[in-house]
């Protein structure tokens, strides 16, 4: 039986990419993102929520995320989700699910990042700018996060 394991979402960066290297030198940057749902509870009152997420990205990806991301860029990220489970200190056992994303795409223009140009994906056509220029979405290499060691 076939499986599926894809996540897709919009949302803002809400830390500063952080990137390391494996003991092999591949590049590997994690930041956080944050997507919002508002919706009007029962009593007409409009409500906000706020759902944060882990991502991590490898190789050519990483290099970019870490380069162009900052705090508060808007992005879309896709991927798929890894679960890790590990020994609290306190003898609990702890999860932490990520995006290992294999696509990031820039949403909005910075000024600190002047040569990049948006990408969108719509309907499964992609829209560019008519200036021409780099485009900001990479797509991951083969590496898996089990290669990494910290």
């Amino acid at each position: 039986m076939a499986s599926l394991n894809k996540v897709m979402i919009i949302g803002n960066v809400g830390s500063e990419p952080e990137m390391r290297f494996t003991p092999n030198g591949n590049p590997v940057t994690s930041f956080r993102v944050a997507t919002n749902w508002i919706y009007t509870s029962p009593e007409g009152e409009r409500k906000q929520e706020t759902e944060w997420f882990s991502v991590v990205a490898w190789n050519k990806l990483a290099e970019q995320c870490n380069q162009f991301l900052n705090k508060g860029r808007l992005v879309y990220v896709e991927g798929r989700l890894r679960t890790h489970s590990w020994e609290g200190q306190d003898g609990q056992k702890r999860y932490r699910t990520e995006i290992i994303a294999n696509r990031v795409t820039f949403l909005d223009r910075q000024a600190s990042a002047p040569l990049l140009e948006d990408k969108i994906e719509t309907d499964g056509k992609v829209d560019e700018p008519e200036t021409g220029g780099k485009v900001d979405e990479v797509e991951t290499g083969g590496l898996e996060p089990d290669d990494i060691t910290f």
